[in-house]
C-alpha cells in the first residue's frame, strides 16, 4: 500500500535494500526473507561508516542488496537503535486494530555516505531501481514509496530533500531541528519531528542562575545553530547578570581532517571558569576535538544536550572528565515497550539482519555460517543487546530514536485519515490494492496531530509547535564505565518566572574531585555591608567589594548599589541594618542639661539675693548714687534672663519654641537698655554739674528712662513680626548624631531670629560705646567703668556666639546658646553688682555719708 524511505546519517552504521535480484552473499544478494500476510518487510543491517535512509512498504515483494566495504572496526552500534526504534514501531502498528486495519507495512533502509557523491549514489539507487544512476527513471513496474525519513543531519536531509521536492515527495526528519529546513519556499514537502531549541538559552541561564554560577565558558560548533544558540545564550546571560569568560568557535571542517586541540585545551585550563556550556553534534569538528584529546580534563563541570555526547569516545580515559555533565534533552515521554523489545532482538528472531549477526560474533564470540551472510553458530551464549556496555549499545531511547518512532506513527496516522475519507471503496470491493500518490500525503501531513502510544502530543505543524520542556541528565560514568544518565531536574518555559526549574540538588554526582556544589564566578561574593565596585577594563562579573558609605546598607550579597536607610533610622557598624534612631533632646536628665539647669537656677538665686541686699540697704549711699530704680530693673531683668535659659532644656513644645526667642529677645533688651539707660544717667550727671549746661532738667524730668520701654518697644515690634511672618517651630534634627533623632526648636525666619539678634547687638555697642567715653569721669563709685567692662564682656560673649553657635549641631547649638545667655547675663551682674554688694555688705566704712563727702573733698 505504501513505502516509506528513511535516511539517517551517524558515525560507524550504514544499511543498503533495494529491489534487485542477485543469487550470492559475496556479491551481496539476499531473497525474500520475512513475510506477514500480504507485506513483506525487506530490511537488511550493514556496517558501514555512515547510515543510510529507510523505505516502509505496504504489499511489496522484492530482494534486497547490501554493499560490504570492510569497514567492521568502524561499527557505533548505538546507531543502531534507529532501526530498533522503527521495527518496534511498524510491529506495534501491525498489531493495532484500529490503526491501518488490514494493510501491510514494509520497509527499505539505504545508506548514505561520508561523501555527498556516495550519499546521492543511493539516493538515485533507491530512485531508479538500476546501479546505473538515470535519474527521472526508474526499472521498477510498481511504485510503492509514499513517504522518506531523513536524518541525521540537516545535511543529508537538506540534498535529499532537494531532489524529493521534484517529485513533491513527503519528507521527515528526526535530527534536530534545523531552522535551514524550516523554509517552505524551498521545502515545502519537509517535515521535522524535533521541536525548536526555543527556550534551551533560558534553561540553561535558570541553571546557571540556581547555582549561582557568573563565569560561564562557551565552547561552540561554529555552524548556524551554534551561531543561532550564541546569540540567544549571551543576550539571556547578559540580561540576568551573567558573564562569558572565553567562548571558543570550532571552525567548521570535514569530521576527519585533523584539527589542532591544545589551542582550545589550555584556555579551557587557564580560565578559572568551572562551568563550560558544549553545544554543537557529536559528528562534527566539535566531536573530533574532544575525541583526540589525551588530556583530561577534572574538575570542570560541562553542561551539555542531548545531541551532542562524545561520552563513549572518552571511555578509554583513566579519569573521565565528562563524570558529572548536566545534559538537557527535549522532554518525552518513555516508551516502555522499547527496553523489552531490545531484549527479544536477537538474531534467531531476526536471521535476516545481518547486522545482529555481526553484533554476535564481536561481542558474544559467534561464527558466522559459511552458508548464510545473516546466519550465526558456534554461540556461547544467547546473548543480549541489554548486554552491551552502555558505550557500545545504550538501551534508553534516545531523541533520534523517539522521532524516528513517532516519524513512523505519522505516516500512518496520514494513511489511515486517507483511507478513511475514502469515498470511491470499488476498489477494495473488487480485491485491488489502494495505492496513494506520495504527494497526496502532504496536505495532511501538514496538519496532523495525534498521541503517540505514550501518551505524547504529536504536530507537525511548525507554526503550531509549542516551546520544548527539557529533562536535566546528570551523567555518572565513575566508577569508569558506569555510564548512567540519571534524571536530576526538569525545565518547563509554562511556569511562572523563577519556578521554571525544578532540582534535585542532593541527586546530583558533580566532577571527579568535587564534593560539593562547584563555585564558577569571576570575584568572590560582596558579603552584606559591601557593594560591588566594577574593575576598569573588565565584564560585569569582575569587581571588587567596598564597604557602603555611612548610613547606607546591604544586606545581601553582590550588591550593586547600598541603600540609604530611612531618616528615622541608622546604618549599624557593620553597614548591613537600619536601627530605628533614639529621639533625644536637651533633657534635664542629661549631664549638659543638669549643669546648665542648675547654673541657671544657681545664678538666677544670686541675683535675687543681690536685689534682696539693694532691697536692705536701699537708702545706703551706694545704692542712691546707683540709681536705685534702674538698679532694681535690671536685676530683675537679669533674673528673667537666667530663668529663659530653662526654656531651651527639655522636651520642646510649640509654646516653648516661641518662648524661648521672644522671652530671650525681650528680657536682654529690657537689661542692655537699662545698661544704656544707667550709662546716659552718668553721663547726664556729670554734664549738668558742669558751670553754664542747662541740661539739668533732662535728668530731673527722668529722661534716662524713657529709654528702656522705647527700646523694648522696638524690639517687641520685631518680634511680633517675626511669630506673625515666620514664627518658630518644633522641629527633628536627624542629621547631626549618629543614631539619634535630636528634637529642637527651629527658628522658622532665620532673617527676624538674626534681626532680633541684631538689635540687641546694636543696643550693646551703643551701651558700651557710650559707658567707654564716661569711663573717667569723676563718679563716686566709679560705675561707669563697671558698666564698660560689663559691656565689653557682654559684647565679647556674643561675637564669640555666632561662630561657635553655627559650628556645632543639634543638642550642642542649643546648650551652646544656653551658656551665651548665662555668660552675658553673669557678665552683667558680677561687673556691675558684686563690687557694689562687695561694699555694701564688707565695706561698711566706705557706704557712708561721711566717707562720701571725705572722697568729694580729696578729689
Amino acid at each position: 500500500m505504501f513505502f516509506l524511505v528513511f535516511f539517517f546519517l551517524t558515525l560507524k552504521f550504514t544499511i543498503l535494500l533495494c529491489e534487485l535480484n542477485f543469487e550470492s552473499c559475496l556479491e551481496s544478494i539476499i531473497d525474500n526473507v520475512y513475510q506477514d500476510g500480504d507485506m513483506v518487510i525487506n530490511y537488511l543491517s550493514h556496517l558501514l561508516h555512515t547510515v543510510g535512509y529507510v523505505c516502509i512498504c505496504s504489499s511489496c515483494s522484492f530482494t534486497q542488496i547490501f554493499h560490504f566495504q570492510n569497514s567492521l572496526s568502524l561499527i557505533n552500534s548505538n546507531n543502531y537503535q534507529f532501526a530498533i526504534a522503527l521495527i518496534l514501531a511498524i510491529e506495534e502498528i501491525k498489531r493495532n486494530p484500529f490503526l491501518l486495519p488490514n494493510v501491510s507495512l514494509g520497509y527499505g533502509i539505504y545508506i548514505s555516505g561520508p561523501h555527498n557523491i556516495e550519499t546521492m549514489y543511493s539516493f538515485l539507487f533507491w530512485l531508479t531501481g538500476e546501479h546505473r544512476n538515470i535519474p527521472n527513471y526508474t526499472c521498477r513496474r510498481e511504485e510503492k514509496s509514499v513517504a522518506a525519513i531523513t536524518g541525521a543531519t540537516w545535511e543529508i536531509s537538506s540534498l535529499i530533500g532537494t531532489f524529493l521536492e521534484l517529485y513533491k515527495y513527503p519528507q521527515l526528519t528526526f535530527g534536530t531541528y534545523e531552522g535551514n529546513l524550516n523554509d517552505p519556499r524551498k521545502f515545502p514537502s519537509l517535515y521535522q519531528m524535533a521541536t525548536k531549541d526555543s527556550s534551551l538559552a533560558l534553561g540553561m541561564v535558570s541553571l546557571m542562575i540556581n547555582f549561582r554560577w557568573n563565569w560561564v565558558g562557551l565552547i561552540i560548533s561554529e555552524e548556524e545553530k551554534g551561531i543561532w544558540f550564541v546569540s540567544e545564550l549571551i543576550p539571556e546571560m547578559e540580561k540576568n547578570g551573567l558573564c562569558v569568560a572565553f567562548i571558543n568557535m570550532i571552525p567548521i571542517i570535514h569530521r576527519y581532517n585533523i584539527i589542532e586541540p591544545h589551542q582550545y585545551y589550555t584556555q579551557i585550563v587557564m580560565s578559572s571558569a568551572k562551568i563550560i556550556v558544549i553545544y554543537g553534534v557529536t559528528d562534527s569538528a566539535l566531536g573530533v576535538l574532544f575525541s583526540i584529546w589525551e588530556y583530561v580534563l577534572p574538575w570542570r563541570i560541562w553542561v551539555t544536550t542531548s545531541q551532542w555526547e562524545v561520552f563513549s569516545a572518552m571511555k578509554h580515559f583513566i579519569l573521565d572528565s565528562f563524570h558529572g555533565t548536566l545534559i538537557f534533552s527535549q522532554h518525552h515521554g518513555e516508551v516502555s515497550t522499547f527496553k523489552d523489545f531490545v531484549k527479544t532482538f536477537t538474531p534467531s528472531k531476526y536471521p535476516e539482519d545481518i547486522f545482529l549477526a555481526r553484533l554476535w560474533k564481536i561481542y558474544f564470540n559467534c561464527t558466522m555460517s559459511k552458508d548464510s551472510c545473516t546466519s550465526v553458530e558456534n554461540c556461547s551464549s544467547r546473548g543480549s543487546l541489554e548486554w552491551l556496555p552502555w558505550y557500545h549499545f545504550d538501551t534508553a531511547m534516545s531523541d533520534g530514536s523517539y522521532h524516528v518512532y513517532n516519524a513512523v506513527y505519522a505516516v500512518a496516522h496520514t494513511l489511515h485519515k486517507m483511507l478513511m475519507q475514502q469515498v470511491d471503496m470499488q476498489a477494495m470491493k473488487n480485491g485491488e490494492k489502494m495505492k496513494f500518490p506520495p504527494w497526496k500525503l502532504n496536505h495532511i501531513l501538514k496538519t496532523i496531530q495525534f498521541t503517540n502510544p505514550i501518551g505524547d502530543p504529536v504536530n507537525l505543524n511548525p507554526s503550531q509547535q509549542v516551546h520544548m520542556e527539557y529533562d536535566i541528565l546528570n551523567f555518572w560514568n565513575f566508577p569508569q564505565g558506569l555510564g548512567y544518565k540519571v534524571k536530576v531536574g526538569t525545565f518547563s518555559p509554562y511556569f511562572p518566572s523563577g519556578q521554571q526549574l525544578s532540582l534535585s540538588e542532593d541527586r546530583i554526582e558533580w566532577s571527579t574531585g568535587i564534593k560539593e556544589t562547584p563555585v564558577s564566578v569571576c570575584s568572590k561574593s560582596c558579603l552584606p555591608g559591601f557593594r560591588k565596585t566594577l574593575q576598569e577594563g573588565k565584564a560585569i562579573c569582575c569587581f571588587d567589594c567596598s564597604l557602603c558609605p555611612e548610613n547606607q546598607i546591604s544586606n545581601g550579597t553582590d550588591i550593586d548599589q547600598c541603600v540609604k536607610c530611612p531618616d528615622d533610622q541608622y546604618a549599624n557598624t557593620e553597614r548591613t541594618h537600619c536601627l530605628q534612631k533614639a529621639v533625644t533632646f536637651l533633657a534635664y536628665e542629661s549631664p549638659l542639661g543638669i549643669t546648665l539647669a542648675g547654673m541657671a537656677l544657681c545664678l538666677c538665686t544670686l541675683t535675687g539675693l543681690i536685689l534682696g541686699v539693694f532691697v536692705k540697704y536701699q537708702n545706703t549711699p551706694i545704692v542712691k548714687a546707683n540709681n536705685r530704680t534702674l538698679s532694681y530693673i535690671l536685676l530683675i531683668s537679669l533674673t528673667f534672663c537666667f530663668l529663659c535659659s530653662l526654656l531651651f532644656i527639655g522636651q520642646p513644645n510649640t509654646a516653648t519654641c516661641i518662648l524661648q526667642q521672644i522671652t530671650f529677645g525681650v528680657v536682654f533688651t529690657v537689661a542692655v537698655s537699662t545698661v544704656l539707660a544707667k550709662t546716659i544717667t552718668v553721663v547726664l550727671a556729670f554734664k549738668i554739674t558742669a558751670p553754664g549746661r542747662r541740661m539739668r532738667w533732662l535728668l530731673e524730668s527722668g529722661a534716662p528712662r524713657f529709654v528702656i520701654p522705647i527700646c523694648t518697644s522696638i524690639q517687641i515690634i520685631l518680634c511680633v513680626i517675626w511669630l506673625g511672618t515666620s514664627p518658630p517651630f518644633v522641629d527633628k534634627d536627624i542629621h547631626s548624631e549618629h543614631g539619634q533623632i535630636i528634637i529642637l526648636c527651629n527658628k522658622g525666619s532665620v532673617t527676624a531670629f538674626y534681626c532680633v539678634l541684631g538689635y540687641l547687638g546694636t543696643l550693646s555697642i551703643g551701651s558700651f560705646t557710650m559707658a567707654f567715653f564716661g569711663r573717667n569721669l569723676p563718679d563716686t563709685f566709679n560705675e561707669a567703668k563697671y558698666l564698660t567692662f560689663s559691656m565689653l564682656v557682654f559684647c565679647s560673649v556674643w561675637v564669640t556666639f555666632l561662630p561657635v553657635y553655627h559650628s556645632t549641631k543639634g543638642k550642642v547649638m542649643v546648650a551652646v546658646e544656653v551658656f551665651s545667655i548665662l555668660a552675658s547675663s553673669t557678665a552683667l551682674l558680677g561687673c556691675i553688682f558684686i563690687p557694689k554688694c562687695y561694699i555694701i555688705l564688707m565695706r561698711h566704712d566706705k557706704n557712708s555719708l561721711k566717707a562720701v563727702r571725705e572722697r568729694v573733698q580729696w578729689k
